[in-house]
C-alpha cells in the first residue's frame, strides 16, 4: 500500500474528495451496533468495481421475440416452467449472447439473497418485468471465481480515540471493528446514502494527506462495491442534488435505477415537512417511459427536484400516509399521460401474471386522497 500518493488527499480518480464550503468531512466510518464513528476522511479508494456475478447457461434458449443481447434489466426474473416452484430473482442481469456452437444463452447478475431452489434445474423462463424474453429447457448456474478483492482505502482519516487504541493494541480481534457504515455525504456536507461492510483492518499508516492523518486499508472481501457502470450518477449526485426537474431524463433505464436508489437514500436521511392538505401538484409525465421514471417524476411533483415519493407500489402507499411531504386529500394534474399509459399498462408480476402498473398507480393515489386529472 502506498501512503505517499499526496495526488489521493483531496480528489481520486473514483470519488471526489475536496472538502465542502461546510468544513464536513465527505466519508465517515461508523460503528452500527454503538453509534461511534471510528473515523473521517474526505477522499478513498474502492468505492467503485464490479460487485461478485452469477452466470447462467440457458439450455435449448427459445427466444420469444428478438434474442437477448447486453442488458436485460434491473429486475430479471426466472420463473419455473411448471409452476410448483417460486421464480427467484438475477439483479442487474446481462446477457452475453449465445454460446458459440451451442444453443445455450449465457447470463449473468447477481442473485438475489434465496437465488434458485436447491436441486432444481428444469425449464425455466425468464422475464424483465415487462416482457417474456424466452424460456429454456435446463440451466447451469456457476458461482464466480474467486478472486481477490480490492482493498477499501480512506486517505487522510482522522480517526477517533477508540480507533487510535484498536490499532495500538494492533491484535487480530481488536483490527475486527465488525459491522460498520460507510457515510457518505455530497459536496454541500448533505447525508447522501451509505454502504454497509464488515470493518476488519488490513493496514494503516500515516497519511500525506496531513500531520496525524492515518490511511487507514479495509479488507474488500467484506465489502460490496458500487458498480462501475453507476458512477457517472453517483458523481452527479456527490456534486450536490439537481435543482432543475427532470434532471434524470435523459438517462436509459440502468442508470434511472442508480439515480432512483440515491433519491430514495437521500430521502431517508433528510426531515420532510407535509404541506397543508388541498395541495394541487403537477406531474410531468413527458419522461415516464419505463418504472423508475415512473416514481422520479413523481418524487419530483410531490417534492421538487430530486425529490422522493416512493420507488415500489407498497412504499408509495407509505408515502402517502404522511411524513413525505403530502398530506390529504390534494389534487395531481398528470400532463402527457398518455406515454406512461402506453409504456406501463403492460407488465409482468415475478411469476409472470399481466398486470396494468399504470393503473394500479392510479388506484393507490385515489386510495391515499389524491384527485388526479389525466392530461
Amino acid at each position: 500500500m502506498d501512503f505517499a500518493d499526496k495526488s489521493r488527499c483531496g480528489h481520486d480518480s473514483s470519488v471526489h474528495g475536496e472538502r465542502d464550503h461546510r468544513g464536513r468531512e465527505r466519508y465517515a466510518l461508523t460503528d452500527t451496533h454503538h453509534g461511534d464513528v471510528w473515523g473521517v476522511c474526505e477522499a478513498l479508494d474502492g468505492l467503485f468495481g464490479e460487485p461478485r456475478r452469477g452466470t447462467y447457461e440457458l439450455f435449448g434458449w427459445v427466444p420469444q421475440d428478438d434474442d437477448v443481447r447486453r442488458w436485460v434489466g434491473s429486475r430479471a426474473w426466472l420463473v419455473p416452467d411448471d409452476g410448483a416452484l417460486e421464480p427467484w430473482l438475477l439483479e442487474d442481469a446481462e446477457s452475453l449472447g449465445p454460446l458459440p456452437g451451442s444453443d445455450s444463452l449465457v447470463l449473468t447478475g447477481q442473485d438475489d439473497h434465496e437465488g434458485p431452489p436447491e436441486g432444481h434445474r428444469g425449464p425455466v423462463r425468464v422475464h424483465d418485468g415487462s416482457r417474456w424474453l424466452g424460456s429454456c429447457r435446463e440451466f447451469a448456474r456457476t458461482l464466480p471465481s474467486e478472486r481477490a478483492a480490492p482493498p477499501l482505502v480512506l486517505r487522510g482519516l482522522a480517526q477517533s480515540d477508540r480507533l487510535r487504541t484498536a490499532l495500538r493494541t494492533g491484535t487480530r480481534r481488536a483490527l475486527d471493528l465488525e459491522q460498520a457504515a460507510l457515510e457518505i455525504r455530497d459536496a454541500r456536507g448533505e447525508p447522501l446514502t451509505d454502504r454497509l461492510l464488515w470493518a476488519t483492518v488490513r493496514d494503516w499508516g500515516p497519511s500525506a494527506c496531513g500531520a496525524d492523518l492515518i490511511d487507514l486499508e479495509l479488507d474488500g472481501e467484506f465489502f460490496t462495491p458500487v458498480p462501475a457502470y453507476a458512477q457517472p450518477v453517483w458523481d452527479q449526485w456527490l456534486a450536490g442534488p439537481p435543482d432543475t426537474p427532470g434532471a434524470w431524463g435523459g438517462l436509459d433505464t440502468r442508470h434511472r435505477e442508480v439515480w432512483l436508489d440515491l433519491v430514495r437514500d437521500r430521502a431517508c436521511r433528510r426531515p420532510h415537512r407535509d404541506r397543508p392538505a388541498a395541495h394541487a401538484y403537477e406531474l410531468d409525465g413527458r419522461r415516464i417511459t419505463d418504472e423508475p421514471g415512473l416514481y422520479l417524476a413523481l418524487g419530483e411533483a410531490v417534492n421538487g427536484p430530486g425529490g422522493y415519493f416512493g420507488g415500489c407500489l407498497d412504499a408509495l402507499t407509505d408515502c402517502l400516509r404522511g411524513s413525505f411531504g403530502y398530506s390529504a386529500p390534494a389534487t395531481l394534474l398528470w400532463r402527457n399521460a398518455a406515454t406512461a399509459r402506453e409504456r406501463l399498462s403492460r407488465n409482468l408480476a415475478p411469476c409472470g401474471r399481466p398486470f396494468d402498473l399504470f393503473a394500479e398507480v392510479l388506484d393507490v393515489l385515489a386510495e391515499g386522497g389524491m384527485h388526479i386529472t389525466l392530461a
